[in-house]
């Protein structure tokens, strides 16, 4: 762990942190390219599974910044990432938080309208980043494709999904 590592962690996720609307899920291709391709703190198939693995634990999204930022450079690139992906875009929630009672009925009704698109189209990006990663294989390819068509057409629980994806993996079918 170098005090440039740290540095990089922070101005890294510090940025995404601004531009992550619609969670910290919205910013995963963003943060896939610099953990994997420009920063190489992580392989490709590394980052799938820390997002796995984020994923499965409970609490909010954001745990996969921590693994990322433990991955870089251990319990302080943890800390790091997480201040700098958590705290930015904190301060400027409660700043807007604080003015929108006044700007009520005005034009941001129509930002935030406009936000809700761009956070679907974030989330679709960040799904297409994590399913590419994990496309090893066409089996793997195959899961991806009816886990996609499982969620979009039924109400299924995605704890049943993981559960099936895991059974395959212990079978080593994956």
């Amino acid at each position: 762990m170098s005090d440039s590592t740290l540095a990089r962690l922070a101005g890294h996720f510090a940025l995404m942190s601004l531009f992550a609307i619609g969670g910290a899920n919205s910013a995963l291709p963003e943060m896939q390219r610099v953990a994997v391709e420009l920063e190489h703190w992580m392989t490709a198939r590394q980052f799938t599974d820390v997002f796995a693995l984020a994923q499965v634990t409970p609490g909010p999204n954001v745990i996969v910044v921590t693994l990322i930022g433990y991955q870089a450079a251990g319990l302080m690139g943890a800390l790091v990432a997480t201040l700098a992906m958590c705290g930015p875009s904190c301060l400027f929630a409660f700043y807007v938080g604080r003015i929108s009672d006044r700007l009520q009925g005005a034009r941001w009704s129509a930002t935030q309208q406009g936000l809700l698109p761009i956070s679907i189209g974030l989330i679709a990006a960040s799904g297409f980043v994590v399913a590419t990663a994990a496309a090893h294989n066409v089996a793997a390819v195959l899961v991806t494709l009816a886990t996609a068509l499982l969620c979009f057409t039924t109400r299924l629980n995605p704890l049943w999904i993981f559960a099936m994806a895991a059974l395959m993996g212990l079978a080593d079918l994956l």
